[in-house]
């Protein structure tokens, strides 16, 4: 089949590429930039460009329904949000041409809306942090919260569109009433409404499914042993694990209730106070560890091409526990801050191991069961070209 990924930079369309590849796909990359770290894959059958989806979004669609048609593709799989939201909302045009394995758009934008999530987690029983909406700027009595300190701030959407663009927002932290009002007043307007949730401490879980039509098909769960930033953020080291009970009946409720079909994210932390799974997001496409599922035995690129064709998968329940996965340059940026910051501008949680644990910890090269995410000697392009550029930058 002719399959053609979007988002080539993202390390899970280099993961994408790779197994379709190998599965005897050709596999059409393609971008915004004329290079990227998919395209350099050997599995990488074509590479073409599209226009900025940040900065013209029907561009973007009118540009990608054209390679569609031209390049005689059978199966769209776009990778992350910011082409993913776009071509869900004109899937009309793409599935005239071909197979688009994505959920109805409304569902995405749903699952994009961490307030609205939060307030579905709610109904349905699934335990989240203990919070509270801030709907816009100067909404909030301060001195009246009930959330102890250290407060998490979180803008309801990662992404805002706005008449000048996207704007990207992030997570902070507040360990005081002035430090709040500080961050609560340096978010633009456009980022309201923003979630305010106590801190909770615990690893980090994700679990990851494919879904039919509201059917799950394939499930996978790994623990975040390192992330970048350390205080929460992208995993750079993680090791597949059994599924927690309790986080696969939250995700499978809120991915129901969602009426789910193709991949997605639900995200955890296991509270260390009681042991239970508290959600913290859900992100409705392939995810940047994506790698660590295939190695340890469920290939979702595979799974989620299967489905789109109109095959009926019996669901695959089975993988290799102990697997680890580490994105090498990704580790080395954590390595430079653990360096270069201090404890208090990592904003770390109380029970963080200290500088010299953690920057030891790092340094260590390998251990059993350990893979390099990008870096494979079969095909080692991808990871000349990211090492390029992370001494460019």
């Amino acid at each position: 089949m002719r399959i053609l990924v979007t988002d080539g930079n993202s390390r899970s369309t280099l993961a994408i590429t790779r197994s379709l590849g190998q599965a005897g796909h050709e596999v059409i990359v393609t971008s915004k930039a004329p290079k990227s770290i998919a395209a350099c894959s050997r599995y990488c059958h074509e590479h073409h460009t599209y226009p900025d989806p940040a900065l013209s979004r029907a561009e973007f669609v009118d540009s990608l329904v054209s390679l569609v048609e031209q390049l005689k593709i059978d199966v769209l799989l776009p990778v992350t949000d910011v082409c993913v939201l776009p071509v869900a909302e004109q899937r009309q045009r793409f599935e005239a041409l071909c197979h688009l394995p994505l959920p109805a758009a409304d569902s995405l934008d749903r699952a994009a809306d961490k307030q609205a999530i939060t307030t579905l987690a709610a109904e349905l029983g699934v335990a989240t942090p203990v919070s509270l909406t801030v709907a816009e700027p100067g909404q909030l009595d301060i001195d009246s919260l009930q959330i102890p300190y250290p407060v998490v701030l979180k803008p309801a959407r990662s992404r805002v569109r706005t008449a000048e663009g996207w704007l990207y927002t992030g997570v902070d932290y507040a360990d005081s009433a002035r430090s709040l009002k500080r961050k609560l007043d340096g978010i633009p307007a456009a980022a309201y409404p923003v979630l305010l949730q106590e801190r909770v401490s615990g690893p980090g879980i994700g679990l990851f499914y494919c879904f039919d039509n509201g059917r799950p098909v394939a499930s996978f769960a790994h623990r975040r042993l390192r992330e970048k930033p350390p205080s929460g953020g992208v995993s750079v080291l993680r090791e597949s694990v059994p599924l927690n009970p309790q986080a696969h009946e939250y995700s499978l409720k809120l991915l129901g209730a969602l009426n789910w079909h193709g991949v997605a994210m639900v995200e955890f932390k296991l509270d260390e106070r009681d042991n239970t799974p508290k959600l913290m997001e859900i992100n409705g496409r392939f995810w940047g560890s994506l790698q660590l599922a295939i190695d340890a035995g469920v290939d979702f690129p595979a799974i989620l091409v299967r489905i789109a064709s109109g095959e009926t998968v019996a669901p695959i329940e089975q993988y290799r526990y102990g697997v680890r996965s580490r994105w090498l340059w990704g580790d080395v940026d954590l390595l430079l801050m653990f360096l270069l910051k201090s404890r208090e501008e990592l904003q770390l949680p109380a029970g963080h191991p200290n500088r010299l644990i953690s920057i030891l910890t790092v340094l260590c090269p390998w251990v059993p069961g350990q893979k390099l995410e990008i870096l494979r000697l079969g095909d080692i392009k991808p990871w000349l070209h990211e090492s390029l550029n992370w001494f460019r930058r």
